[in-house]
Formats: structure tokens, C-alpha cells, sequence
């Protein structure tokens, strides 16, 4: 890298809006540096929709554009990069200017520790105190977390089930109650 220095600041972001702040604030903490080239990915890894990158100033397409690459290609979403370039007074190109930039950010990528999303849904289930311990039970088995447990008359569960489970604990509860229990997916009640 020729004697410049490169620093990438890596910070989640879930809207250009996140992301713009993001790179405000880099630039704000380190205002005597030459560029602050950034990238994001807005939404989900991959998905070009909410998508943004800038040169600051390097030539065009030098920093940016392979800035994004990298983060489109890394499996990672919801993601803004900064990469910071105090100038060290010998010129790289444009190619190693590219190389450089989309280079920081696949280093810096790889260090991030990976956390799987799971897309859930919301599900409330009415049953009977008799039920209760086989439907718990199920739980577990299909990735369920429960968010509130209400004991009156009858035992009512709030839940997440991931998307992809859903269909089958309704099955499985359906199966552990004989039909008595009431599961309602989707958006919770009012109330």
C-alpha cells in the first residue's frame, strides 16, 4: 500500500440513513485524513436494493464500487464501511488504488463474527393445563422462542417460530392436543 495507511471501519446498518451517519461520524473522528471512501449494504447480504458507495475524492470507481464488491460478496448484510486513507505520498494507481480499497474491507470482513437470522413469525397458542407440558415439550424442537406465558382459565403462550417451522409445530401441536388447542399465527391480537 505504499506507505498510505488504510483504516476500515466496519458498523451495522439497516437503512442508507444508519449508514450515512455512520460515515459522519468516521469522518467527524478522524478529520485530517485525505478520503473516506465508504460502502454499504442496507439490507439483506447480497441484495443490491439498499446499496451505496462513494470515492471521496479518489478517482472514479477506484475505492467505492470495490468497496461494495467486497461487501456484496461476503455473505454479510445490514453492513457500512468506511475505509480512512491518510495519503503516504507515492501514487498506486488505479488499480492498486482498487485492490487497496476492496482489499481493507474483505480483511476487515473477515474477522466479523457471523450470526445467522432467522425470519419468525409471531404465534399464539390457547390451550388447556393438560396440554401444557407436551406442547412445551415441542418447543425446542422447532426453534421456538416464547415470549409471554399468560395462566387463567386456559394457558395462553406467545411465541416466535422461525418462518421455515411453522406449518410443522402447528402440525405438532395439533397432533400433542388432539386438535384442542387454538394456534394462531402471524401478527399477535390486540389486547
Amino acid at each position: 500500500m505504499e506507505r498510505s495507511r488504510f483504516i476500515c471501519t466496519l458498523a451495522p446498518a439497516v437503512s442508507a440513513a444508519e449508514a450515512h451517519a455512520v460515515i459522519r461520524d468516521v469522518a467527524a473522528a478522524m478529520p485530517d485524513a485525505h478520503h473516506h471512501c465508504w460502502a454499504f449494504v442496507a439490507g439483506a447480504p447480497g441484495n443490491t436494493d439498499l446499496v451505496g458507495s462513494n470515492d471521496d475524492g479518489e478517482p472514479r470507481g477506484t475505492a467505492g464500487r470495490p468497496m461494495l464488491v467486497a461487501l456484496l460478496h461476503s455473505g454479510v448484510g445490514e453492513i457500512v464501511a468506511v475505509v480512512t486513507r491518510y495519503f503516504g505520498g507515492v501514487k498506486l494507481g488505479t488499480g492498486g488504488l482498487a485492490r487497496a480499497y476492496g482489499g481493507v474491507v474483505q480483511a476487515a470482513i473477515s474477522t466479523l463474527p457471523r450470526i445467522d437470522r432467522v425470519a419468525t413469525t409471531p404465534c399464539e397458542v390457547t390451550l388447556a393445563y393438560a396440554h401444557v407440558a407436551a406442547v412445551q415439550h415441542l418447543l425446542p424442537r422447532y426453534g421456538v422462542t416464547v415470549e409471554a406465558q399468560r395462566f387463567d382459565v386456559a394457558v395462553h403462550l406467545e411465541l416466535q417460530v422461525p418462518v421455515e417451522q411453522a406449518a410443522a409445530l402447528v402440525q405438532a401441536i395439533g397432533d400433542a392436543t388432539r386438535g384442542a388447542a387454538a394456534v394462531r399465527l402471524g401478527a399477535p391480537a390486540d389486547g
